[in-house]
């Protein structure tokens, strides 16, 4: 009786092969199904020389912020509240941010602007090695004037770079992947840049779900109650909680982290970071006939070279007449006080609908002692960040969420010290948990056990089916 054909031998030895494998592997290794993606940031300028172009000399322009993005670091953007799926398996990936930029130049005789475009909900697919990065884009052509909205163009391919995207943590992050126009975002760009003209690179951030498991909370706090203060429960004023977001100013933040006061902020007593805001919780006060008079926890602290170092705290918010006051007990280097009142913004007819009160971005104004805290930085009449305001009334009114910047990015293991389980983070091929022939890396200890298990497996069973003429090679490992 002649032996069975080689294929179903080698066959039989790769199905033990893997069976051996598979029982060595920790259960949640074997099959990482595609899971959601909930929240994160993407960092990217969109490109340098085009923002020093809308704000330089020529065009004489600006830009501004919409949808809670902000800046971060030396001319990039952030977007925020990252929703998609993830498999890491395959290593598909998709998320979508919140967020946009308005850039506006050349303003012309009759006030409107020659340029005017806006760039938002930038979304990240990527599908093998390929990738790109698709927004939101309202242009105005620059020859002839017309306006054009599009949805979702595929503005920019992103290089990978050999970079493998399969795993199975939680966290997938991507940082200064090139970024390359493509025809299609060319002709939104208004024709500023031709196609494969080089963009800003892109970072981003996104936390994934675990692998079956429910949703998890993120870092970032959202549309839950705070009930830090037991004075919630025995108060009874009418406000059974309440957030004040205000973001400082836009500018000055930037300088706070820029190449000149070197700083940062940090926050403390609860209060929390929304990217392009501060977020003061926990209020208590009282709502009558359309007045306010609330107080909220939180601070946060500026320090920076050149002595910069101001602190902002006990945050409270007054409506009365129309105009509402944010006051926060302050201190810095040159000036300390008691709620002091920093800017002024209108609240008009504010009423309760569905058990919340609230005010939204409105536009807020520097007082006189405002401008004393800021060390005569800026003047009395600054326009300053826009204040959100939202006190809840009743037990099941939910406050606004705060836009979700996701859990702080962590390193991924390195070959020196090397912990790819802990992460979904892709990196290069040599630390990334995989082998350059696209095999998962075991443990070491396991790894050498299952590779001596099955090699013995193999011999023995080779052993008994060889043939002395047969002189034909053995398979390699991707047979």
């Amino acid at each position: 009786m002649s032996p069975p054909p080689r294929p179903r031998l080698y066959g039989g030895v790769a199905a033990l092969c893997l069976a051996v494998l598979g029982a060595l592997l920790p259960a949640g290794s074997a099959h990482a199904a595609s899971r959601t993606v909930q929240g994160g940031r993407l960092d990217w300028g969109i490109k340098a020389s085009f923002q020093s172009y809308v704000t330089g000399p020529i065009a004489k322009g600006s830009y501004s912020l919409t949808g809670g993005a902000a800046t971060v670091g030396s001319g990039a953007f952030r977007f925020h509240s990252a929703t998609g799926s993830y498999d890491g398996d395959t290593g598909a990936f998709s998320a979508a941010f919140s967020g946009g930029v308005h850039f506006l130049g050349h303003r012309t005789d009759a006030g409107s602007y020659q340029l005017d475009l806006t760039i938002s909900r930038p979304t990240v697919r990527i599908t093998g090695s390929s990738g790109t990065l698709y927004v939101d884009v309202t242009s105005k052509a620059k020859d002839t004037g017309t306006v054009t909205t599009s949805s979702q163009v595929p503005f920019a391919s992103l290089s990978l770079g050999g970079i493998d995207m399969r795993g199975g943590g939680t966290a997938v992050v991507l940082n200064d992947l090139p970024a390359t126009l493509t025809s299609q975002g060319a002709k939104s760009f208004a024709g500023y840049y031709t196609a494969g003209t080089a963009l800003d690179p892109v970072s981003l951030s996104a936390d994934v779900q675990a692998a079956k498991a429910s949703p998890t909370p993120t870092a970032t706090p959202t549309a839950t109650k705070s009930k830090s203060s037991a004075k919630k429960d025995t108060s009874g004023d009418g406000i059974e909680d309440g957030a004040v977001d205000w973001g400082v100013r836009r500018t000055f933040r930037e300088y706070v982290v820029g190449d000149i006061a070197k700083g940062e902020w940090t926050l403390s007593a609860g209060a929390q970071d929304g990217g392009a805001l501060f977020r003061f919780p926990a209020g208590d006060g009282t709502y009558r006939g359309g007045d306010l008079e609330a107080s909220f926890e939180g601070a946060v602290r500026f320090t920076g070279a050149h002595g910069l170092d101001l602190r902002l705290s006990a945050v409270r918010t007054t409506v009365e007449n129309d105009k509402g006051t944010l006051y926060a007990d302050v201190v810095s280097a040159d000036f300390t006080g008691k709620k002091v009142p920093l800017v002024t913004f209108t609240a008009k007819d504010l009423k309760a609908k569905d058990g919340l009160v609230q005010v939204t971005e409105a536009p807020a104004t520097l007082t006189a002692k405002g401008a004393k805290a800021f060390a005569g930085m800026y003047r009395a009449g600054t326009e300053m960040d826009p204040v959100s305001l939202a006190v809840a009334l009743t037990d099941d009114a939910e406050l606004p969420a705060l836009p979700d910047l996701g859990s702080t990015p962590t390193p991924s293991g390195t070959p020196d010290d090397p912990d790819p389980a802990a992460s979904a983070e892709p990196v290069a091929a040599d630390s990334s948990g995989s082998s350059g022939d696209g095999f998962p890396v075991l443990p070491i200890g396991l790894a050498a056990g299952a590779l001596l298990l099955a090699a013995a497996v193999f011999a023995v069973i080779r052993r008994r089916r060889a043939r002395p003429a047969e002189a034909t090679a053995t398979p390699s490992e991707e047979d």
